[in-house]
């Protein structure tokens, strides 16, 4: 691989425009060889000639007056450029060539290398302070944590000297905020008001001591990067002096690294002192000072991939494929399409097995959402907070989907073959819970308590499903409501689950027939069902106007609430029909979607900025191809009026079932939504690059009592 790609790889992806522009400083170094090796050298004249044997004699005559250095001469004729220090760590090229024929180009070069260069500095210096300011810190915590210890150690063995003054001091104005964030918790903050005795528990004392171990890790993980990131810069100078050198044949490099290698990107010390001060405060006393188990916590190895994945979602997705076929062969065997108990099977089975088409969609859709956000380096598991090497990657998700995929196509095989077969005419019952079964099959993967089958990845889902189910009593996250989001666009699958439900609980499932349209509790959880993952947007939004104070997330708290009143509208007109509800469902849907395709383009993508440097995008596009960001737009538009079939009665064409309509409309906002997830996590990576966000802000576990200062 060569260097360029390399060092692009190695990049920490919000910290891209303050490393040094090598590809520039290359395409530069590309015309200077263009001129040299094109440019035909000039013609001696005599002038020239006298000139030449002057200039002959001048270093002959001059080397008696040469200064020896370090046991080497050095003629300063030969000399290219000058490096002087201009300000504090701020450097300035000379370059001593400049009337020669097409120096201009070279002029450019180091005037360009000199400004990648101090900005390298500037950043790398600016990050230094914030470490040593945050390593002050994470001192003063572990004081903290130590005195706690010893209070706690003194309590449980009262026949202990008496604790340390020094351990009273530090605890006198300290306050431990180790509270886990929970509904019961958030009641009693909003009923109570916050815990301010220094009274604690053993088992406050133990997340307190979890927090600042997290702590330590993020932060030396910050430090491995910040030492990365000054080893890459010097290299990349290196590299591309080197490459200066070759291009033009001269020997600049010598002088300008040893600038490099004078400079405070190299001779600084502190990130390597604070590494190892960090690491031994970890081993003592986060890994009983077993050194292997620290440093193994400190530097936790990147998860490899596994050939065994490739080749089970490679053996899935073919068998799935039979399976199709084998499905295809058995309706056009039996002529299901044209049989009188088409109707009763679209309207009992087929809703059965949609639900787990809609999951494996939206998974497939994530993955491809994974694969593209890895491919253009946006830093998806830092947006979404996912734990180090715990993240699913497209390739996991894909094996989860086909595997589904897989079990969902053997029932509807083994529904259909059990029908079929005369052996089995009698188990009827059996062939219709074979769909349930398969649900429960899922549920209880979902929520099995054992460290297998990506233990992590499913607690992580649970848990910021809980916090949408409980909104607005937690703390909003980029997660909680990025999951919100999806959930709207599940409202089939939602409502899919409420016939699960009617129908295995009060339908008639063994004669496959249900009569749970003739109740009106049912068609009124049909309405709520479909509001409330929209309600859940709509409270997270209130809860984060409250702690922001920013007015717009109250308008995209009306943005939901503007769907819901399209939502239900439209549903009282499937149910009730009328020219009234038709123009009231049409006109709340035909508002909604303008609101909501604003929002989507405007706020969530950032795009139709017309004073950008990209004309009705944004000035800092991922993509390289500026027309997918239109596609994506006009998609987006088109996909979101698949409403439209409901108050047009697309839904009774004589060549299409109601189900099957209804199946297609939810895929397309499956699709939708997965389009509007790439975009979505792309504008929220380009706002962190914006701001140089690369770690996650870990909360620490004390403070002062009186909440003014920091500990």
């Amino acid at each position: 691989m060569k260097f360029g790609k390399q060092f692009t790889s190695q990049m920490v992806p919000e910290w891209e425009e303050a490393y040094m522009n090598y590809n520039y400083l290359k395409t530069i170094l590309k015309d200077i060889f263009i001129f040299r090796h094109h440019t035909p050298p000039p013609n001696p004249s005599p002038k020239n000639g006298k000139l030449l044997k002057r200039l002959s004699f001048y270093r002959a005559f001059s080397g008696l007056t040469n200064r020896v250095g370090n046991g080497n001469s050095r003629d300063n004729d030969d000399e290219v450029i000058l490096v002087s220090e201009i300000h504090d760590q701020d450097y300035q090229t000379m370059f001593l060539r400049s009337s020669e024929e097409g120096a201009e180009n070279e002029l450019v070069f180091f005037k360009k290398l000199d400004d990648e260069f101090n900005k390298v500095i500037g950043f790398y210096k600016g990050k230094v302070d914030e470490v040593v300011m945050e390593a002050e810190e994470l001192n003063k915590q572990m004081d903290a944590l130590l005195a706690l210890k010893e209070i706690r150690g003194h309590e449980e063995q009262p026949e202990r000297d008496q604790i340390e003054m020094v351990s009273l001091e530090i605890l006198n104005h300290v306050k431990i905020n180790v509270a886990q964030e929970s509904v019961l918790s958030a009641w009693k903050t909003i009923f109570d008001g916050t815990k301010s005795d220094l009274l604690f528990s053993k088992e406050e004392l133990r997340t307190a001591y979890a927090k600042l171990k997290q702590a330590f890790v993020e932060f030396h993980r910050k430090l491995r990067i910040l030492k990365s990131y000054s080893y890459l810069n010097q290299l990349a100078v290196s590299k591309i002096m080197k490459k200066y050198d070759k291009v033009t044949s001269r020997n600049a490099s010598k002088a300008y690294l040893e600038m490099v290698k004078n400079s405070y990107l190299s001779q600084s010390d502190e990130v390597v002192k604070l590494m190892e001060r960090v690491e031994s405060a970890f081993i003592t006393h986060f890994a009983d000072a077993n050194r292997s188990q620290g440093m193994s916590d400190l530097r936790p190895r990147a998860r490899r991939d596994k050939h065994r994945v490739t080749f089970f979602v490679g053996s899935f997705f073919g068998c799935s494929l039979a399976l199709v076929v084998a499905v295809i062969l058995t309706i056009h065997a039996r002529d299901l399409l044209k049989s009188a108990g088409r109707d009763q099977y679209m309207l009992n089975i087929f809703p059965l097995y949609s639900l787990f088409v809609y999951i494996v969609l939206h998974m497939l859709m994530y993955a491809a959402n994974i694969y593209f956000w890895k491919r253009f380096r946006v830093n998806y598991p830092y947006i979404f907070g996912f734990k180090p090497n715990t993240e699913l990657g497209y390739k996991e998700i894909l094996l989860l989907s086909s595997a589904l995929l897989l079990l969902t196509l053997a029932a509807v095989l083994s529904n259909l073959e059990m029908e079929m077969d005369e052996r089995t005419q009698s188990f009827t019952t059996l062939t219709e819970l074979v769909p349930l079964g398969l649900v429960t099959v899922v549920l209880l993967v979902m929520i099995c308590p054992f460290n297998i089958m990506y233990h992590a990845s499913r607690f992580f889902l649970i848990v910021n499903l809980w916090h949408c189910v409980c909104a607005p009593l937690y703390k909003v996250t980029f997660p909680d409501f990025f999951l919100g989001d999806q959930l709207t666009s599940q409202v089939q699958l939602l409502r899919t689950v409420e016939f699960y439900i009617c129908y295995y609980g009060w339908g008639d499932f063994k004669k496959r027939s249900n009569t749970c349209d003739q109740s009106n509790v049912y068609e009124i959880f049909y309405i709520l069902i479909a509001v409330i993952p929209y309600w859940f947007r709509c409270l997270q939004c209130i809860r984060q106007l409250f702690e922001q104070k920013d007015y717009g997330h109250a308008m995209n708290g009306l943005k939901y609430l503007s769907t819901i009143v399209a939502v239900v509208t439209r549903t009282i007109y499937v149910q009730k029909r009328g020219t009234a509800m038709r123009i009231i469902a049409a006109s709340s849907s035909g508002v909604a979607t303008i609101y909501n395709t604003y929002w989507d383009m405007v706020k969530d993508w950032g795009l139709l900025c017309k004073d950008s440097k990209n004309p009705w995008l944004r000035d800092k596009l991922i993509l390289p191809n500026k027309s997918v960001y239109f596609v994506a737009m006009v998609m987006n538009v088109i996909l979101r009026l698949a409403w439209m079939q409901t108050v047009l009665d697309f839904h009774e064409a004589p060549w299409l079932h109601r189900s099957a309509m209804i199946f297609i409309v939810a895929c397309l906002e499956i699709v939708r939504r997965g389009l509007w997830n790439f975009f979505r996590v792309e504008n929220e990576h380009l706002n962190n690059v914006g701001k140089f966000r690369a770690f996650k802000s870990v909360p620490l576990p004390f403070s002062y009592e009186d909440g003014d200062k920091d500990l």
